[in-house]
């Protein structure tokens, strides 16, 4: 490998980041408006809610990004191969995110809730202040793993045609024939993306005293 093959390793590296950056800064709080729809059970929205999250955890990645990329213009909705992958990406994780969120409501002590309904605490106010600081500490290592999901599953944006760290390893290894070479310096750009995410794991679960 030489610096015009690792730039474009690095190039592809970027695409992973962007693209896993975006998903789950939407699917992390989307996940969370979810759960409440859950936890509230809201007439009508609980059960639509509950079969979506279902669907979308059992569809395979590769497959809801080639049905959203190729089958979605047919509808109207005609994205982009970015504008797809982080689609897709979001998505997927949001379905997850649900569940990671819902099982800390359902765990939250209920007692904390009707001491402050007691004190004439409003509704969003024991939400912001009680509730989701300690459910948030309770998800943080879950929310976290998800994370690293999120960027493993990333490589499934290749096959709609966007480059990222894997498809540009399986590039130069076809040019260079030298793919261990390629794989490898994808393997290192990998390993220091997730030891990075699980350092701010570290970091931020010692400020809001969340385990580690």
């Amino acid at each position: 490998m030489d610096w015009s093959d690792f730039s474009q390793l690095l190039a592809g590296f970027w695409v992973t980041i962007g693209v896993s950056l975006a998903a789950v800064c939407i699917g992390v709080p989307c996940g969370l408006g979810l759960a409440l729809i859950r936890w509230r059970k809201i007439p009508g929205l609980d059960g639509m809610v509950a079969t979506l999250v279902s669907f979308l955890r059992a569809i395979p990645s590769v497959t809801l990004i080639l049905l959203v990329y190729f089958a979605f213009p047919g509808i109207g909705l005609s994205l982009n191969r970015m504008e797809a992958a982080i689609f897709v990406l979001a998505v997927g994780t949001m379905a997850f995110d649900c569940e990671i969120w819902r099982g800390a409501l359902i765990a939250f002590p209920r007692d904390q809730l009707d001491a402050a309904i007691a004190c004439g605490m409003p509704r969003g106010l024991r939400f912001r202040r009680i509730v989701l600081p300690q459910i948030t500490r309770a998800c943080l290592p879950a929310l976290m793993n998800e994370i690293s999901l999120v960027i493993k599953v990333s490589p499934a944006v290749a096959v709609i045609g966007l480059v990222d760290t894997t498809r540009a390893a399986t590039r130069i290894g076809a040019d260079t024939y030298e793919p261990l070479k390629a794989f490898l310096a994808s393997f290192v750009l990998y390993a220091v993306l997730i030891a990075a995410i699980l350092a701010a794991q570290r970091l931020v679960a010692r400020r809001i005293g969340a385990p580690a």
